[in-house]
This record gives structure tokens, sequence and C-alpha cells, in this order.
């Protein structure tokens, strides 16, 4: 089967590799779309970010759905044709960590597509898969494409647990990339009352409107299009800042009411942050890093028709244009969710 393989940075490529039959609880999945995440972009133009580097030739991917194929001795619950989106995430289960409930925190963690670890976790961007029975999540009655963004929902589910009570509360998200899109998603549907975007490219901020937010600001055209917001000590209750930009984070928080929320979900680095007028306003700084029992939460929702991701997906490409479609998924210009096509029913 094909599979696509990063050896470097813009230096990807179609490659054959041989797929093992599935042993004891584990299926076959004939991958059948796959999403482009920010992580994968990072490692096809740098080979990596911060102090996480490519070592060896990896298989990126980690956001996908596929068809049933083989199933393993013991296997149950599942049939060949079946439409299952897969969680990337697999904690040891043993850890200390695991063991206390935090498994994104799982210190043996095998996250698919990652070269944080050596050898890495080769990745989902290949027509076929070996997986865990466990990972499979039932996705009949979605689209591939649609079951593919249950992993990105998932982290953004996961930031808006970690925010605590969003019923009835005003909420700012600056960035609105793929996580900033489906922040506003799961904002929503947690009952935020009112839900502001900023980003600096209109395209992103027309999907924003698409995602359901109530005002979407451009502040490279619109500076200070958020002035009128920091009357009164502020205005939004929740922030979750998706950019990893300094700037952004310093230019919110003045919108914000005292003892307000700073979801920090936008990772691009080390940042400096305005400690003084955080702790004047006695602001609260949560992270937000991956999610775990939210991946079968972000399914139901999607599979109950309560939210509907499908019009941010902005691309499918084949695999046979795999780079066209790294291209443009690096363009803020003209995509929002840019995925892979694989395999169909």
């Amino acid at each position: 089967m094909r599979a696509l393989v990063i050896h470097d940075a813009k230096d990807l490529r179609i490659e054959e590799r041989a797929v093992p039959a599935p042993i004891a609880g584990q299926v076959k999945i004939r991958v059948a779309s796959g999403g482009i995440c920010g992580s994968d972009l990072h490692y096809y133009n740098n080979a990596g970010f911060g102090t996480v580097r490519l070592k060896e030739p990896m298989v990126p991917g980690h956001e996908f759905s596929g068809f049933v194929e083989e199933l393993g001795e013991g296997v149950t619950g599942l049939e060949k044709g079946q439409l299952v989106v897969i969680c990337p995430s697999r904690p040891c289960g043993d850890c200390e960590y695991c063991d206390e409930g935090l498994r994104n925190h799982c210190l043996n963690m095998r996250f698919y597509g990652s070269a944080m670890p050596f050898p890495h976790i080769q990745g989902a961007f290949q027509e076929e898969l070996i997986v865990d029975a466990k990972q499979c999540v039932d996705a009949t009655g979605l689209t591939p494409g649609e079951a593919a963004m249950a992993e990105p929902f998932s982290v953004c589910l996961h930031a808006a647990r970690r925010a605590g009570e969003l019923l009835g509360k005003r909420v700012l998200v600056t960035g609105c990339g793929p996580i900033g899109a489906l922040a506003v998603v799961a904002a929503r549907a947690a009952g935020a009352s009112e839900i502001v975007v900023t980003d600096l490219v209109d395209n992103a901020l027309d999907y924003a409107k698409k995602a359901g937010a109530d005002k979407v600001v451009n502040m490279a055209s619109d500076p200070d299009g958020l002035s009128s917001y920091t009357e009164g000590k502020g205005y939004f209750d929740v922030l979750f800042e998706c950019t990893g930009s300094h700037h952004a984070l310093a230019g919110a928080i003045p919108t914000l009411r005292p003892r307000s929320v700073i979801m920090q979900l936008g990772l691009s680095g080390d940042m400096p942050v305005p400690m003084m007028a955080i702790t004047a306003k006695e602001l609260e700084i949560r992270g937000s890093f991956r999610f775990h029992e939210e991946f079968e939460i972000a399914v139901s929702l999607m599979k109950s028709g309560l939210v509907d991701v499908k019009p941010l997906i902005s691309h499918s490409l084949p695999i046979d244009q795999a780079i066209e479609a790294f291209t443009i998924a690096n363009d803020r210009e003209q995509a929002m969710k840019t995925q892979i096509s694989f395999a169909t029913a």
C-alpha cells in the first residue's frame, strides 16, 4: 500500500509499505480521509517545531477515518465495511497520570504522527493501517471527511471543559485556523451567549461566521476593532487564545472582565506574558493539551446533528495530489481544513 512519508523539510514522498495482518484485538483499517493538522505542517515546512525534530522518515497524520477491512481474533462490535473514526491517542493506562485519570498526560503516550519519541510514532497518512479495536468509534451516518474532524474537535471540547461553565458567557476567540473555528463550535455547543473572533485574514473570518461566530474582527485592517470591549474593565468572560502569539494575548487582555479565564490553545513556542495586567485583573491562565475522553463525545455530537463541522472542510484532494494538499493547507488565504482522500466506500 502507499504511504505519505516526510523525510525532511519540504521533502514529502509517496512510498510503498507493507501492512501486517491484525493480531488478536486489532483491526485492519482502509483509511478513507485524513485531515492535515498544524503539527503536520510544522513537520512538512520545518522538519519539526521547537525542540521536536525529525530524526528519521515519518508518516504524518492523526486526524483520520476509515473502513474496517479485517478483524483480528476476538474483536467484536465491528464489521467489515463499517465506517469508523480512530482515536489517535494511545495512553499506556499504567503510568501515574493514567492512574489519576489524566490520560492526555500519559508518560508513555503513543500518538500517531509524532516525532517527540524516537523511534518516531508513524502516523495515519497511508492507505491501510493496523489499529487497536478499542480505538475505533462507529461513524455510521457521517461522511469520511466529517468523521475525520473528530480529532481537532476533541481538542476544542477538552479546552471548553477546562474553561469551566460557559453557559451564558461572552467568549473571545483570537485566531481562526481550524482550532479557532472549532473552538467557536465547542463554545456555542456549551451555551456561550456571544462569540467574537479575531484574525488577520478575511478568509479565516468567513469560516468563523460559518462556525457560528456573532461578530468577526480583522485586526490587520481594523487594529482598534476590539477597543469598544475595553470599557469598564472589559467585556468578555472567557478567551480562547488560538494563535500562540503574544501580540494576540496582550491585545485581548484589556477586553477581559476581572477574574475571566484565558484558555491557551495556541502552540507556537514560548511567548512573553503581560503578568502585571493579568495579576491586576485576577485573570486565570489555563493550558489545554490534546484530549482523551472527549473523543467519543465529539463523534456523538456530530452523529446526533447537534454540531455541524462540514462547512469547515475547505478542500479534499486524493493521495496522488498530497503535495498540492499540503501547499493548499499552508495558504490561509484559501484553506480552512484541508483533507486527503485515501479511499471511498
